[in-house]
């Protein structure tokens, strides 16, 4: 027993010493570095309309431009912190009511947010790069939105109202949508040996962003796209 727990300490200060040694390998300009990054957006919103039924969305394009910072936390293993412009959406048909009639619609809504993401990322070596494997929330803010119609006697294009309640006196054609929005990343990519990568990646909005709280409409963003980036 004396000798096992002996050759446990031994291979134990040997992990410690090897990891140690390892990390120390790690320049300051591989602790810490730099990202620039941009692409395409593939955007939803589901959830259930006002019956509770599921809605009938459709995806629509849109685009991302960020900044990130990539800490090293241990061999292959690193937080990124960002800070990004993302567009988000979703088309479909509804209901529009007037004076008189009840008529069917194409709507497509277009939101606008400053999001923060903060993934934990596996970075192991794959050839002369790196597989880039991550995942974490994001918290993203809405700076404003349009909603855009189109069929027969359409109304004109409004500006989507971006605040947390829905108003008593409300006008039953104009929309809201809450301020913040939460959610979770997931990515899969890879990094050249000269900075430039390209990430899927897919984001799973966790909150209602609708701002009508004493209905059953929920809204959540989906959505996944392709990314661009490089790092210094």
């Amino acid at each position: 027993m004396k000798n096992r727990i002996q050759i446990i300490l031994i291979f134990t200060l040997f992990s410690i010493t090897s990891f140690a040694q390892s990390d120390a390998e790690i320049s300051i300009g591989d602790r810490f570095t730099f990202g620039i990054y941009g692409g395409i957006n593939f955007m939803n919103i589901n959830g259930t309309n006002p019956n509770g039924n599921a809605l009938s969305n459709s995806l629509v394009p849109r685009f991302t431009l960020g900044i990130n910072e990539e800490i090293y936390v241990a061999p292959e293993f690193y937080v990124q912190i960002g800070l990004q412009y993302i567009t988000k959406g979703t088309t479909g048909n509804v209901d529009y009511k007037d004076l008189l009639t009840t008529r069917s619609i194409t709507r497509e809504l277009n939101l606008k947010y400053i999001e923060m993401p903060i993934n934990l990322l596996y970075k192991p070596l794959v050839g002369k790069g790196k597989l880039i494997l991550g995942f974490g929330p994001y918290i993203g803010y809405c700076i404003g939105g349009t909603a855009i119609f189109s069929g027969n006697s359409a109304p004109e294009d409004t500006d989507l109202k971006i605040q947390e309640d829905v108003p008593n006196n409300e006008n039953n054609n104009l929309i809201y949508f809450k301020t913040m929005d939460i959610g979770a990343n997931f990515l899969v990519g890879y990094q050249l040996a000269n900075g430039i990568n390209l990430t899927l990646n897919s984001q799973l909005g966790l909150v209602n962003i609708n701002s009508n709280s004493s209905s059953s409409l929920a809204n959540k963003n989906t959505g996944f796209g392709l990314i661009l980036g490089y790092r210094f």
